[in-house]
């Protein structure tokens, strides 16, 4: 593992360049990670391969309370929490917390030791950061990203990053519940092959439907709104018919790949939307026929 060289170990006392001339590393470092959205701040950095590794502490503001009578503990030693971040120039990012650890001296509490609280960093017992959770699953869903793609960006394994995924749409659906909903008017339905999301069962499709209003309105990302099971008009149908009135009237302009079947769907369910190819299909399509041409006119003038 190389650490990475510091103004400290590069630079001789009395040296021009010795004395600080900028601001800290450490405060660079953390601005450029913005590790503050992740509760942590960087205290030592090395090249691991093609992996970054980076030490951080949590940022604390002092011992942590027992959760299990509330009272605040007594420190005692701390542990690493390993989790992976999201890539940084293309290279899979590690973060190694140093984590508090502190004994509880209420004598009714069965608590005896616990760990600072680090929800902040990451879904207690996960291993990626909140943010990296949330990457991957807008890879996959709206980068239409395959998981061996995802994975090797995070250096991490196809059954990982999977399970990550999984995992990040069930609490994005969980925490965002029927909110989610709100004030919807643009959606985008397109196919992808994840195995394994949905079990064993299947051929590892699903219909991913997404809102589009802020990007339409040029001000903001798709959302993911929810991943249905199969590639069908009955899967889009079933979905969209589940949904409440207000949503379905509210609903101006569904944009799809070009399969008729999801045409059809939308236009049972929602009579008096618009339907649309979405531009990544148009240019796919386009590049398609365009070879098609190539290759006829080279048949046809040969060599």
């Amino acid at each position: 593992m190389m650490k990475v060289p510091t103004p400290n170990t590069v630079n001789k006392p009395g040296d021009p360049m010795s004395q600080p001339t900028c601001p800290p590393a450490q405060i660079v470092a953390d601005t450029i990670i913005r590790t503050v959205e992740l509760g942590v701040r960087i205290t030592d950095a090395a090249l691991a391969g093609e992996t970054t590794v980076l030490w951080c502490d949590l940022l604390t503001d002092g011992p942590g309370a027992c959760p299990g009578c509330g009272l605040t503990g007594i420190y005692r030693d701390s542990t690493e929490r390993r989790v992976s971040d999201v890539p940084v120039v293309g290279h899979p990012l590690q973060l190694r917390v140093r984590v508090p650890r502190y004994r509880c001296v209420h004598d009714d509490c069965a608590r005896e030791i616990f760990a600072h609280d680090s929800t902040r960093l990451a879904r207690p017992g996960a291993s990626t950061t909140r943010r990296c959770a949330e990457y991957v699953l807008r890879r996959l869903a709206i980068d239409k990203a395959t998981v061996a793609a995802v994975a090797r960006e995070l250096g991490r394994s196809w059954d990982t990053v999977n399970s990550v995924a999984v995992a990040a749409t069930e609490q994005l659906l969980r925490s965002a519940g029927p909110a989610r909903l709100d004030g919807v008017r643009v959606i985008g339905v397109d196919e992808h092959k994840w195995a394994h999301v949905f079990g064993a069962d299947g051929d590892g499709f699903v219909t991913v439907i997404t809102d589009l209003t802020d990007v339409v309105a040029g001000h903001g990302r798709a959302r993911l709104l929810d991943l249905v099971p199969g590639r069908s008009a009955a899967a889009l149908k079933t979905w969209l018919d589940a949904r409440d009135p207000a949503f379905r009237d509210g609903v101006r302009v569904v944009a799809m790949d070009g399969f008729g079947g999801y045409k059809n769907a939308a236009t049972d369910a929602l009579p008096d939307a618009v339907t649309v190819m979405d531009p990544f299909h148009v240019v796919a399509l386009a590049g398609h026929k365009l070879d098609l041409c190539r290759q006829r006119v080279q048949h046809d003038t040969g060599p």
